[in-house]
């Protein structure tokens, strides 16, 4: 009777953990963020002890569930319409190499050893960083790499200064730009700061979407 429980219980939590990544939408591993790989580790802890608990109600096990699930869904509402919210919840890209050369700085900020960048690098097919003209650290933790193209010559990548209405300092610290330049910017478009969606600069010219378009 207890193996028949137990089976019944597997079974059970199987279609509830389905049920509940499709309501959180998720569709795959690679997806899942800090908050996802908790709320999956708090379930698959629940449903153990559940399941090794057979003369426990089972609904100790589903309320639980159903309110990381619920949990999860307003975070990820939260951290769709604030940025700031997202930044705190995701973190946010962090530049690596930079022109060919490292940001050791950032390096060391991230804990992000050189041996693991050796060996994003290596799975890349690529011999030198030299070779690299920018790679960012995401922060699900995998390395976006930008390779130089044949002729080696640079290019600005897009270096974002404005994303939902709220400046990026680090930006304007790499142009060594300050916050009035950028306001200026906008009063000669006569645009308003909350209403910027997303702004860049790249080869020279600051570009703006607004929210409106």
């Amino acid at each position: 009777m207890d193996i028949l429980s137990a089976i019944f219980r597997t079974i059970f939590f199987y279609f509830l953990v389905v049920i509940a990544y499709r309501l959180m939408g998720k569709k795959e591993i690679s997806q899942l963020e800090i908050t996802d790989l908790i709320v999956s580790i708090l379930m698959a802890e629940l449903i153990a002890i559940s399941i090794e608990n057979i003369n426990d109600s089972i609904f100790l096990t589903i309320l639980p569930i159903g309110a990381l699930v619920l949990l999860e869904i307003i975070l990820s509402k939260i951290t769709l319409k604030s940025r700031k919210a997202n930044e705190i919840m995701t973190g946010k890209p962090s530049l690596i190499i930079c022109n060919g050369k490292l940001n050791f700085k950032e390096l060391i900020k991230q804990r992000y050893t050189l041996d693991a960048l050796l060996l994003e690098l290596r799975q890349a097919s690529i011999k030198n960083i030299s070779d690299v003209e920018y790679a960012f650290l995401e922060p699900n933790g995998k390395l976006s790499i930008f390779k130089y193209n044949i002729l080696k010559i640079k290019t600005d990548y897009p270096m974002p200064l404005i994303i939902d209405g709220q400046i990026q300092p680090e930006t304007l610290q790499h142009l060594r730009k300050d916050k009035n330049w950028l306001l200026l910017k906008l009063k000669n478009k006569n645009l308003i700061l909350d209403n910027i969606f997303y702004s860049f600069y790249k080869n020279g010219k600051v570009y703006f979407v607004t929210k409106n378009v």
